[in-house]
């Protein structure tokens, strides 16, 4: 069974997370979270549940403004190319519907199948928001308790640029 939300929330507090949560109308895209007032400090997000070829999946953690290249990325992972996971597979890996798709998810992902990357520009925050497993609020995290939580489900976070203009800059 999936965590729910008020679960979610109780384990950042037992491991001494302080978060900040704000309730809004659903929201299933970037372009629809840009219209909605969230009184809220720190990057906004956006995730992409991918799966390539062979079955990996990774969850991409961006920033809202950051242009990912999929194939490129697949390329700097040493994965095959990248499609969109299908929102049956999300559910029972992640446990979320298309639209909720968060870094908290990774909870749910009991068997360690999901890669986390997370969008460098990101951390250029003291914190980020993100859903709370449901589209109808967001969460407010700081970025190095988020990495904490993240390790807390099992998971290592890579931590890398994912603009052409950043990977470049780095060569």
């Amino acid at each position: 069974m999936p965590l729910t939300r008020d679960e979610l929330l109780a384990r950042l507090s037992e491991l001494g997370i302080k978060t900040t949560t704000i309730e809004h109308p659903a929201v299933f895209t970037v372009a629809e979270s840009q219209t909605v007032e969230i009184a809220l400090p720190g990057a906004h997000t956006k995730n992409l549940f991918l799966k390539d070829e062979r079955g990996r999946l990774v969850l991409v953690i961006a920033k809202s403004a950051t242009g990912v290249d999929l194939k490129a990325l697949a390329k700097r992972l040493g994965m095959g190319r990248f499609s969109f996971g299908k929102p049956e597979l999300l559910m029972s890996t992640l446990g979320v519907t298309p639209g909720s798709v968060t870094a908290f998810a990774v909870a749910n992902d009991e068997e360690g199948r999901v890669n986390v990357v997370i969008d460098e520009a990101l951390m250029a925050h003291d914190s980020m928001n993100c859903h709370p497993l449901e589209n109808t609020a967001t969460t407010n995290i700081a970025c190095e308790d988020l990495l904490r939580f993240i390790r807390s489900t099992g998971h290592e976070p890579r931590v890398m640029a994912l603009t052409a203009a950043d990977v470049a800059a780095r060569s």
